[in-house]
């Protein structure tokens, strides 16, 4: 791959990431990532930035990031890497279900033990959520069968909660104005 098609990739990827992010998170989403990307150093933190990416974008569960593999490479794509070194043993799942913690930890945030591989699905099905995204398309990409599941992320979605309200407030207000008009006028 030559330099323009690394570049167009990153654009794209760029452009689909902007679309995922609510407007309200997306500079403390920032500020983390660059600060995150500037001091994380990729011989130790390339397999969890990888990851971290597929369990956001992929609504992915932990063993299906560890059952993962390239059409042309027989292992898992995930092969464990410390220390500059990579070794032929294949990530577990749980490594692969501390990897937000570590993140967390590295970027001082608090309740570091609440970071799990499964709050970055949830993470993903919220984004969706935000964005407007139909439960039945949330549901797909996240391979629930259960309404009730998918249900649960949106009922959690700030962005969600804050649209339901100001469709409220504009209701009635608006219902409120027009009974008031109507009373006037008799």
């Amino acid at each position: 791959m030559n330099n323009c098609e690394s570049e167009e990739i990153v654009e794209a990827a760029n452009i689909a990431i902007s679309s995922l992010l609510p407007t309200k998170s997306r500079s403390l989403y920032d500020i983390a990532y660059n600060r995150f990307k500037k001091c994380a150093d990729d011989k130790e933190f390339l397999m969890i930035k990888v990851g971290l990416i597929l369990e956001i974008a992929g609504a992915c569960r932990t063993d299906e990031l560890v059952n993962l593999t390239v059409d042309d490479i027989e292992d898992r794509l995930f092969l464990y890497y410390k220390a500059g070194k990579c070794s032929s043993q294949p990530v577990g799942k749980n490594t692969m279900g501390k990897n937000p913690s570590v993140v967390a930890s590295y970027l001082k945030l608090p309740n570091v033990a609440c970071y799990t591989g499964h709050c970055l699905r949830r993470s993903s099905a919220t984004l969706l959520a935000d964005a407007g995204v139909d439960i039945t398309t949330i549901k797909r990409h996240a391979g629930w069968k259960s309404t009730t599941v998918a249900e649960g992320y949106v009922e959690n979605s700030i962005e969600n909660k804050t649209k339901i309200a100001n469709q409220v407030l504009v209701g009635t207000t608006t219902s409120a104005i027009t009974k008031t008009v109507n009373v006037s006028e008799k």
